[in-house]
C-alpha cells in the first residue's frame, strides 16, 4: 500500500476509535443494567461492525519497514478495543457482572498501547486531553531535559507491605518543582491499572502525579484499614522519594468501595491528604470510633453521589454529610439527581478536579 494510501486508513480508523472511545466512556459514565439494549443500539451506531471492516484492512497491510513497530501496535490496540466494544454488545443483563469485567480488561489493555503510540496518532491523541489543554498538547508532550525518573504511564509490580501500583507522572514532569498528586482508589474487583485511565485526562490536563493503588486483596481493607493503609503509605513514601512531590498537595479520592475506604484512610491518617473525595461510597461503621474523636476534623472532604445509586443508597449518605457537619467537619457534598453506580470519568474531571484545583490555590 503506498504511504498516502496507508495514511488515509490510519486516520480512518483513528477517526472510528475517538468516536468509540468517548462514546463507550460516556455509556459506562451512565451504565445501568436495565438500559443495557438502548446503550448497545447506541454503540453499535458508532461502530456498526465493531471494528472487525478496518481491523481486517489494518492487518492486510505491508507497511514500510519505518513503520512497522508503529503498525503492529496500533492493530494490537485496535483489536482490544475491539474485543471490548464486542464484549459490551455480546452481553445480557444476567451475566453483565463477568462481561464488564473481561470488557475493562481488553480496554484497558487497549489504551495502555494506543496511548504509547499517541504521537504517531494526532487525531485520537485529542482523547488524552480536556479541551482547554488541546492548545498546549506540544506542551503536554515535551520531555524536561532534566527529568531524572521515568514519566508516562508506569505499571509496577511489589511484595509486601506494598501492593502493586500505577502511576502516571506527565511527560513535562522536571524535579525543579514540587508536583501535586493523585491517590485514586479502585472499587471492588478493580485495578489500579485499570482504574488510572478514569483520571489520567485531568490529571495530564492539568499537571498531576496520579498513583492508582491496587488493594491486597479483591477489595480494601475496610474492616481492617490498618492493612491497606500501611501498604498505600509505603508506596506513597516510595514514589515521594523518587519524584518531586510537594507533600502539602496529595489528594486522595476512590469510587466506590474505593471511596468508603477513602473516609477510612483519609481521617485514620489526615496528616498525609490534603484534601479527601469519596465517589459513590459509603459510611461505613469502621468509622464511628475516628468521628467520635473527630479525628480528620479540619481535613477538607468533598462528596459526590448519585441519587440513583442502587449499591448505598443516598440517603444514607446525606445523613452522613449531616452528622459530619454537625460535628464540624470541613465537608461538602455534590449529588447528582440522574447518577446512580457506575464509572466515574467524568465525576473526576468536572467535579473533583475543579474542587482539588481549589484546595491548591487556597
Amino acid at each position: 500500500m503506498a504511504g498516502q494510501d496507508y495514511q488515509f486508513l490510519v486516520q480512518g480508523v483513528e477517526q472510528q476509535l475517538l468516536e468509540f472511545l468517548r462514546t463507550f466512556e460516556a455509556i459506562q459514565n451512565d451504565m445501568r443494567i436495565e438500559r443495557l439494549g438502548e446503550f448497545q443500539a447506541q454503540l453499535r451506531e458508532v461502530v456498526p461492525d465493531g471494528f472487525s471492516e478496518l481491523t481486517g484492512k489494518l492487518q492486510q497491510v505491508e507497511p514500510a519497514e519505518d513503520l512497522r513497530q508503529f503498525h503492529d501496535l496500533f492493530v494490537a490496540g485496535t483489536r482490544h478495543c475491539g474485543n471490548a466494544c464486542a464484549a459490551f454488545l455480546g452481553a445480557d443483563a444476567n451475566g453483565y457482572s463477568l462481561t464488564a469485567m473481561d470488557m475493562r480488561r481488553s480496554l484497558c489493555r487497549g489504551l495502555q498501547v494506543l496511548y504509547s503510540i499517541r504521537s504517531h496518532t494526532p487525531t485520537l491523541s485529542e482523547y488524552w486531553l480536556l479541551s482547554d489543554a488541546l492548545v498546549k498538547r506540544e506542551a503536554r508532550e515535551a520531555l524536561a531535559e532534566e527529568a531524572d525518573a521515568p514519566v508516562g504511564v508506569i505499571h509496577r509490580r511489589r511484595t509486601a507491605p506494598l501492593a502493586d501500583y500505577s502511576l502516571y507522572v506527565p511527560e513535562g514532569y522536571s524535579p525543579s518543582r514540587r508536583w501535586p498528586l493523585i491517590v485514586s482508589l479502585h472499587g471492588a474487583y478493580g485495578r489500579g491499572d485499570h482504574y488510572i485511565w478514569s483520571w489520567l485526562r485531568p490529571a495530564k490536563s492539568r499537571g498531576y502525579i496520579l498513583l492508582a493503588p491496587k488493594s491486597l486483596d479483591v477489595t480494601w481493607s475496610i474492616l481492617e484499614p490498618e492493612r491497606d493503609a500501611q501498604s498505600v503509605a509505603a508506596m506513597l513514601d516510595e514514589v515521594c522519594d523518587e519524584y518531586a512531590v510537594g507533600r502539602s498537595r496529595v489528594y486522595l479520592s476512590g469510587l466506590s468501595d474505593g471511596g468508603t475506604y477513602t473516609y477510612l484512610l483519609g481521617l485514620s491518617r489526615p496528616e498525609l491528604f490534603a484534601g479527601i473525595a469519596p465517589i459513590a461510597g459509603d459510611f461505613h461503621g469502621m468509622m464511628d470510633a475516628m468521628l467520635r474523636r473527630k479525628q480528620g476534623i479540619d481535613l477538607p472532604i468533598h462528596i459526590v453521589h448519585g441519587a440513583q445509586d442502587h449499591i448505598f443508597s443516598v440517603e444514607t449518605i446525606r445523613s452522613g454529610h449531616g452528622l459530619l457537619t454537625r460535628l464540624g467537619y470541613n465537608a461538602t457534598y455534590e449529588e447528582l439527581p440522574d447518577w446512580g453506580h457506575s464509572y466515574c470519568s467524568f465525576v473526576n474531571e468536572r467535579l473533583v478536579m475543579p474542587w482539588l484545583e481549589g484546595l491548591g490555590k487556597s
